[in-house]
């Protein structure tokens, strides 16, 4: 969704481009905009069935960090090597840890017997990345601030449902009956 909306943005002039990022007008070709279009369609009905959406979340576990280290890349100056390096980590490591946590959150509610959590939290995510996209075309100072304490929020969130998972695991194992091993 946020390559889509971006390209949307940029094709129409909401979005200008400094001339230092001028590499990222691609991002506004009608094709990359096609492309992500049918891509944000796909995670939107993905993330609505349970269980689809952690096999589709498992596949994106390499292609959400890749993504966002390339398009971090894509922001600064060529020629400064270490520089680069510095802000390729950066990117993919933001995309790893926002994905962790949707990843982690949504298998969490996947183990709700109801079917409609499932939805509900996808729909929530869906606005949320809309309303954020929204702000940080609008509002990029703001929409900074947002991100970051979203970040911290995903860390939290990470943690948290560890712990949670490990509880589970833990009750799990205790409804199993202890195996004897003695003939009957």
């Amino acid at each position: 969704m946020t390559i889509f909306a971006t390209g949307v943005a940029m094709h129409f002039g909401w979005l200008p481009l400094p001339d230092h990022l001028q590499s990222l007008q691609i991002l506004a070709n009608p094709w990359i905009i096609a492309v992500a279009a049918a891509g944000t369609t796909a995670e939107f009905l993905a993330d609505k069935i349970a269980w689809v959406d952690t096999a589709w979340d498992s596949i994106h576990s390499l292609i959400r960090p890749l993504g966002g280290a390339l398009l971090a890349l894509a922001l600064v100056d060529a020629s400064d090597p270490v520089w680069q390096v510095v802000v390729f980590l950066l990117g993919g490591g933001g995309a790893l840890l926002s994905h962790g946590a949707k990843a982690m959150t949504r298998t969490a509610v996947n183990m709700s017997p109801e079917p409609y959590s499932n939805a509900a939290v996808s729909t929530g995510e869906d606005v949320a990345t809309g309303g954020l996209l929204a702000l940080a075309i609008a509002f990029p100072p703001l929409a900074i601030l947002i991100a970051i304490f979203l970040m911290a929020a995903a860390v939290a969130v990470l943690w948290t449902l560890q712990k949670v998972l490990r509880n589970v695991k833990a009750s799990l194992k205790g409804l199993v009956p202890a195996r004897t091993d003695s003939p009957v």
